[in-house]
């Protein structure tokens, strides 16, 4: 059974409901420790003062603003303990506004909300049953670990989602600190048509079990390698930029490419030469290097991609 990471109540005019608040995910990111190489021993971190080398009890550690200039502001850990928020137990509603305004930018991080009791259950479903009905979310704030926190209570399904917001001045402008940004002239003609009917061509429903994290699924293989004592280290060559002389041309074949995938019969074939040309034909050079690592092929470092290729065919 889950364990909730904060209770309190969600209040909203004279009406007030006991919550839990639990985490809707989980972080299956591979963390990894630190050695020296060549050795087993572990790296530690450890806090240096920079002038002197010597490491500085925890307690001796006090914080520093940096109000610029190189000058920094003291502050003790009690003056902030003083104005710090407390640990308020009430999510205090003050607003319900329409779900579809909220832009996406400001969502934080994802909870699941619910009742602490089952004599709670009845005020807790009204409320998801009249913002379902209602399509609003409400607005309020409250403390965590001594941290305030803008949040939105939303109905998802048979539960409450509580989503943390950034507040107004944490989220950026693109427009003072990005470069390079498209005018205001809008894209027309040819090569809008394309691109729109790439989108459609691509489009389908929300299925986010279709994704993976191939990132995560190669640092697994790999550490499962390296355990049997192989050794593999494969980097993927990124795309080469279109350039715009070559965007409608690309945009044609990319439609003509998603058409015909959809078409293609996903029977497995029988292999034979003309399929093993194609696919080191589709094979990135990261792929054809890794074949031919496997085949001991010689000289594989010094090869361009189509002379990759070719080796691993005539090996194969």
């Amino acid at each position: 059974m889950a364990r909730a990471i904060w209770t309190g109540s969600i209040s909203f005019g004279l009406v007030s409901i006991p919550v839990g608040l639990f985490s809707a995910t989980d972080d299956h990111t591979i963390h990894f420790h630190q050695f020296e190489r060549g050795t087993s021993d572990r790296v530690r971190n450890k806090r240096v003062n920079e002038r002197t080398g010597e490491e500085v009890d925890y307690a001796d550690i006090v914080k520093g603003a940096d109000v610029g200039g190189g000058e920094h502001v003291i502050v003790e850990p009690e003056e902030l303990e003083a104005i710090a928020p407390g640990r308020s137990r009430d999510l205090e509603i003050s607003d319900f506004v329409d779900l579809d305004e909220i832009d996406p930018l400001y969502f934080q991080r994802t909870y699941w909300l619910a009742p602490t009791a089952e004599q709670y259950a009845r005020p807790y479903a009204l409320l998801l049953a009249a913002m379902t009905r209602t399509n609003r979310a409400a607005i309020g704030t409250f403390v965590m670990r001594g941290k305030q926190y803008l949040a939105a209570i939303r109905p998802d399904r048979d539960v409450l989602a509580l989503e943390t917001l950034h507040f107004a001045d944490e989220v950026r402008d693109p427009k003072k600190d990005l470069e390079n940004l498209p005018g205001k002239t809008p894209a027309k003609g040819k090569e809008l048509d394309m691109a729109t009917q790439l989108i459609e061509s691509m489009s389908g429903r929300w299925k986010p079990e279709k994704y993976r994290d191939t990132y995560r699924d190669k640092v697994d293989a790999l550490i499962a390698d390296k355990q049997r004592g192989r050794q593999t280290v494969v980097e993927a060559e990124p795309p080469d930029p279109t350039e715009m002389a070559d965007l409608l041309a690309a945009l044609e074949r990319s439609v003509a490419d998603a058409k015909a995938g959809r078409r293609s019969d996903p029977t497995p074939k029988k292999s034979g030469g003309k399929k093993s040309k194609a696919k080191t034909d589709k094979a990135s050079k990261a792929d054809l290097a890794a074949k031919a690592k496997e085949l001991d092929i010689k000289g594989r470092s010094t090869m361009t991609r189509d002379e990759l290729a070719e080796a691993v065919r005539k090996a194969s």
